[in-house]
């Protein structure tokens, strides 16, 4: 279960007080498995371009990707001394902002004060890197959502990234759709079969300018246990299953971040207590490649229907045709944002919403996630995998040119026909190592 935040909005003397702001919100920017140390890394929220970094001491900085000099990407410069170097002119920054060395300026003079850049809190928790986006003095770490379970010795968990070409809104839609799982994810998911969509019987034990609560359970199963879910706002969303008369434990944590209109990336984190020894000696980039397709199969239908949506430019509650065994969570959110989402630079809500400007025509024709840019590269697991199959494949082609070579050089020898063998196997395995490389480069697409 989420630790100090819900207990935060459930407290009585807190509910009254607490009101929702988009700015002043912990925002999950990146597992810490991810976070190159020596290189800035650059990310957006809400269309605002941000650089994280450390320093010497091993301290994270976060500052606009922009140097104020001429207006060049920081991210794309390096690390100097635990300095943000900009690799156009030089300018050096410390990690709250300050401006420390320009190269042009003469020794003893002054480094202007608006040469420096506002910085952002950000902390660690939980081994992702948070970062609260309003004013430092309203920063509370108490509201960081972190999980109980996660902070279990017995706790295993796998952490996932991807890039999304949709809005932030409709891949925390799909998170609160439980009952899509047994359509889209046929034969993926562990249960998911046609057969079992049903009815389910969902309800709302909580709602709050901070918070939604409810859980499920299916109505063909008598007595069914319920699955009870979260969503903390503005960006996670959880389900938590346990195994009735047992110690074990499982969930399901994603995070939705709005890098921009129309584009989001999510962070998911799946824990358990339990585990089987094939999960044990399972490589991550393998799960990863799992979670791929699990993306991959409603990627073509969220795109899809968020191109219709903004075709038609109406209200949800125009197009949709909720039911209540299906889309009771769905609709909670969606009204949720009618209520709070005015502090969002854009949102969608139910029956009101607030959009940027949307220059020329909408597109209808599916967008494809392109998997080496939306995953492979931000991810350092799949990143090494991907360079490893490459350099193999490169090698085993290599191998199977010299062992031809041999084999013409040997022709009348009975090294010829081993070499020709041996060099027809090496191509083999070059053909199975490219297969392998292509999962980390294209999506997946349903037949």
């Amino acid at each position: 279960m989420i630790q100090t935040t819900t207990e935060d909005v459930r407290s009585p003397n807190r509910t009254q007080d607490l009101d929702f702001n988009g700015r002043n919100c912990w925002y999950p920017i990146t597992f810490l498995q991810d976070l190159t140390p020596d290189r800035p890394y650059s990310f957006s929220l809400y269309d605002e371009p941000f650089v994280l970094f450390r320093n010497q001491e091993g301290k994270l900085g976060c500052l606009p990707d922009r140097c104020p000099h001429r207006a060049a990407k920081l991210s794309d410069g390096q690390i100097i001394n635990g300095n943000l170097e900009c690799l156009y002119h030089g300018w050096q920054f410390g990690t709250n902002g300050e401006c420390l060395h320009i190269p042009q300026l003469p020794v003893d003079a002054k480094i202007p004060a608006n040469a420096c850049l506002q910085s952002f809190k950000v902390v660690e928790r939980q081994r992702i890197v948070w970062m609260w986006l309003g004013e430092l003095e309203a920063a509370d770490e108490e509201r960081i959502p972190t999980i109980a379970e996660l902070d279990q010795p017995e706790s295993i968990c796998v952490d996932y990234v991807a890039d999304l070409p949709y809005d932030q809104s409709y891949f925390i839609e799909n998170a609160l759709d439980p009952a899509h799982v047994s359509i889209s994810h046929h034969g993926t998911e562990i249960n998911a079969r046609r057969e079992n969509a049903q009815p389910l019987e969902m309800e709302i034990t909580e709602s709050s300018a901070l918070l939604i609560r409810g859980r499920y359970r299916r109505t063909k199963t008598p007595n069914a246990n319920w699955s009870n879910m979260e969503f903390v706002v503005p960006c996670l969303v959880l389900y938590a299953f346990a195994n009735q008369g047992t110690s074990f434990y499982s969930g399901n944590a994603v995070y939705a971040i709005p890098t921009g209109k129309g584009r989001c990336r999510v962070l998911i984190r799946k824990y358990w207590k339990f585990l089987t020894w094939s999960e044990k000696i399972k490589p991550l980039w393998l799960k990863h490649l799992h979670q791929n397709k699990i993306l991959d199969e409603d990627l073509v239908f969220i795109v899809g229907l968020q191109a219709q949506i903004e075709r038609l430019g109406q209200n949800l509650k125009e197009v949709y045709l909720p039911l209540k065994t299906c889309d009771t969570f769905v609709l909670e959110y969606r009204k949720w944002l009618d209520k709070f989402g005015v502090s969002l630079p854009f949102y969608r809500g139910y029956s009101t919403s607030k959009q940027t400007e949307n220059h020329g025509e909408c597109n209808l024709k599916p967008m494809i996630l392109e998997r080496l840019n939306g995953h492979t590269l931000i991810c350092s697991s799949c990143h090494q995998a991907y360079q490893a199959t490459d350099r193999l494949k490169l090698g085993l082609v290599g191998v199977a040119i010299a062992l031809a070579a041999l084999a013409i050089l040997t022709d009348n020898s009975w090294i010829s026909p081993v070499a020709v063998s041996a060099s027809l196997s090496a191509l083999a395995l070059a053909f199975a190592t490219q297969k392998v490389k292509t999962k980390f480069e294209r999506s997946y697409t349903r037949h």
